[in-house]
């Protein structure tokens, strides 16, 4: 699949759509891109608010979220590149945005092509985390981000 600059190989029992939320007035929609090994909802939030609820001790939930072209270059984007091997440690229940008990989570803000992103992920069970987190790097594997253009870094949206 792709659209928006991001392209994503998915691996067998995972789920995705990458879009870009309607923006309203001086707001610019920038692109999602939400992965998950169960169905997704029509109306989830950007960070899995009316899906990680929905999730079995099996389950991953992935976003990919971009931010706008104001953000390149600060401290929290310093890093770059995409995530590409999580261990286990770096799940921690704490980190989730809505902590759902057994679940736990993790957040990383870094660039990509240009392109400032986050990478939030959820597994469905923080104990289960030896044999999910395997399927999370595999996922992140078949991820790819363009670089944007000359439209998008001028803060209007891609076409």
């Amino acid at each position: 699949m792709y659209a928006h600059g991001i392209g994503a190989d998915l691996p067998p029992g995972f789920e995705g759509r990458i879009f870009t939320r309607q923006g309203s007035g001086i707001e610019v929609a920038n692109p999602v891109a939400q992965f998950a090994t169960f169905p997704l909802p029509d109306d989830v939030g950007d960070f899995g608010g009316g899906a990680v609820n929905l999730m079995g001790n099996n389950d991953i939930f992935v976003v990919l979220f971009e931010y706008g072209p104001d953000s390149v270059g600060t401290r929290l984007f310093a890093h770059q590149g995409l995530p590409r091997e999580l261990v286990t440690a770096h799940f921690q229940p704490q980190v989730l945005r809505r902590g759902l008990s057994g679940q736990s989570g993790t957040q990383w803000f870094f660039t990509e092509a240009g392109r400032p992103f986050t990478l939030y992920a959820v597994l469905g069970s923080h104990a289960r985390r030896s044999a999910l987190v395997p399927r999370v790097n595999q996922l992140l594997a078949g991820l790819s981000v363009d670089r944007a253009p000359v439209a998008l870094a001028a803060g209007r949206p891609w076409n």
